[in-house]
């Protein structure tokens, strides 16, 4: 597995509590939408373990750049990689992981909960880019959307690609000081059966914390899909 040493070139705030950074792209540096790497500090906290972490990667194959998104939980790691100047150097290690798609012709469901949906905005730029004739949906859940990290492009995606099919909801409005009139509540059974219908034998995408990805095999499993058509992907640290 090849390793660099590479530039941060920015950072944006993308939703409450979520940063984005922008990391300059090595010279040949290839990997498939969904794909991680693995982000090493230079001058790592003194704290065990607050070294390196692994990330999804937003952007898409095409773009100049490479961009991480994450939540900045109070930890050593993520303090250290929010106060780093642009231009700090950082070792990236990559791209590593078999989360992508696998099949090109079936539609495809994502299922994304939170900070989640960072592999799959990679694997739609990339299919809006391409023109791609996959019929794509994705379930999208949040607390609040003040929480829902790349909801407006991922609106704009929609716009742009007529096989993307958006689904978003909220579970905790009572706690939001926006407006919301789509979706509300959790991703059920009752909500992917009338999301999915019409999709001839999908494969179905989850990511998210953990006992969000067990709940949703499980209620996957109890709709009749079978464990070769769900792929999954837990993400820690929330």
């Amino acid at each position: 597995m090849a390793s660099y040493q590479v530039k941060l070139v920015g950072r944006e705030e993308l939703a409450e509590g979520t940063l984005a950074f922008r990391l300059e792209k090595p010279a040949g540096f290839q990997f498939k939408p969904g794909q991680s790497i693995v982000l090493e500090l230079l001058d790592p906290p003194p704290e065990d373990g607050q070294k390196r972490r692994t990330f999804s990667l937003v952007s898409a194959p095409f773009e100049e750049t490479l961009v991480i998104a994450t939540r900045m939980r109070d930890t050593a790691f993520k303090r250290a990689l929010k106060a780093l100047p642009g231009g700090a150097g950082l070792k990236l290690t990559g791209p590593i992981g078999q989360f992508t798609l696998t099949d090109a012709v079936r539609p495809a469901v994502f299922i994304a909960g939170g900070i989640g949906i960072t592999p799959f905005m990679s694997m739609l730029r990339q299919a809006a880019r391409d023109h791609a004739p996959q019929d794509l949906l994705l379930l999208y859940s949040n607390r609040r959307p003040e929480d829902a990290a790349f909801l407006k492009e991922l609106q704009e995606l929609e716009a742009q690609n007529r096989n993307f099919r958006l689904l978003a909801t909220m579970t905790e409005m009572s706690k939001s000081a926006h407006t919301w009139s789509g979706q509300t509540g959790f991703i059920d059974a009752a909500l992917i059966s009338r999301a999915t219908r019409g999709l001839k034998t999908p494969v179905y995408y989850v990511v998210g914390p953990p006992a969000m990805v067990i709940k949703m095999q499980e209620t996957l499993r109890g709709a009749g899909v079978s464990d070769e058509d769900i792929r999954s992907e837990e993400f820690y640290g929330y």
